[in-house]
């Protein structure tokens, strides 16, 4: 009888630990005999350990010793997961909760296919549970263009076919272990934002595909690790995005995205502006 191949999720925590507990009990429902779940904690000061840990005694758990940021925390907790003989690995954010199938089509994508070096799952919003987040990303290193497929839109048919896509977010991939030592893991320089761009691009420059698979599903509390101002956000977003163009020597794209960062800084007060108005709508619904 053939072993399945062991697959280990990778769950970064910083003082994050109520939104971790919730990722880890909707993971609960995943897991099997093939699969487990690393937490890495990020050097957090709130008390997460020791509350993941006394829920979920069984769940190993990485403490590093200081923040390493999104990238070198995730390479830490795939070096980890690599020892344990990890064959496959799925980057998860702690802020999300997961399809009881959510693992199983990711990794048979990559099982199919030698070409797919990333697959990705249809990601909604966890406040908004039918509309998308994520079905797919476009990026274009000439005009600068980086954006998800289907954002703030109602899921519909359109948004379940799988097929190629142009980049994976760093809320939930699932990657083959040999690849993502092949390519290098991810550059810990960027430390949030854009590193999950890179490592796409990266990862087509060695031929290989991403594919964005739609009956994975997976539903995020987006901008939950980083709850301060838009404009701070905002700011984060665009130190991220101009090191992505540098790095890969994308010029057209540098000039034009400053040149319109004063239109991207309105979008991005307005966008906290109608988080701020929805949370007082839900607050009015729950009073």
């Amino acid at each position: 009888m053939t072993m399945a191949p062991v697959t280990t999720i990778v769950l970064l925590n910083w003082n994050g630990g109520e939104d971790t507990i919730c990722c880890l009990r909707s993971l609960a429902r995943v897991l099997d005999s093939s699969s487990r779940v690393l937490v890495v904690d990020n050097h957090s000061t709130d008390g997460s350990v020791e509350r993941i840990r006394k829920e979920f005694p069984q769940t190993e758990l990485l403490q590093l010793s200081s923040n390493l940021g999104y990238g070198g925390g995730n390479n830490a907790g795939f070096r980890r997961a690599v020892e344990t003989g990890a064959e496959y690995v799925i980057f998860l954010n702690n802020d999300t909760v997961v399809d009881a199938d959510f693992c199983k089509p990711l990794i048979e994508t990559l099982q199919r296919d030698p070409a797919v070096g990333i697959a990705v799952p249809k990601i909604f919003y966890f406040d908004r549970s039918e509309t998308l987040w994520y079905a797919g990303g476009e990026v274009n290193l000439t005009t600068g263009l980086i954006r998800h497929r289907g954002l703030r839109k109602a899921d519909a048919p359109e948004f379940d076919r799988a097929g190629t896509t142009g980049y994976a977010t760093g809320c939930c991939m699932a990657m083959r272990s040999r690849d993502f030592q092949e390519v290098g893991g991810f550059d810990e320089s960027f430390r949030m934002y854009a590193e999950d761009v890179d490592l796409s691009l990266r990862i087509r420059s060695m031929g290989m595909s991403i594919t964005y698979v739609p009956s994975s599903r997976v539903w995020h509390k987006v901008s939950a690790s980083l709850p301060a101002s838009p404009l701070r956000k905002g700011w984060k977003k665009t130190l991220g995005t101009l090191r992505l163009f540098r790095k890969h020597r994308a010029w057209s794209a540098y000039c034009l995205y400053l040149l319109l960062l004063p239109l991207r800084t309105v979008a991005s007060l307005g966008e906290g502006v109608r988080m701020k108005r929805s949370k007082q709508v839900k607050q009015g619904e729950g009073a």
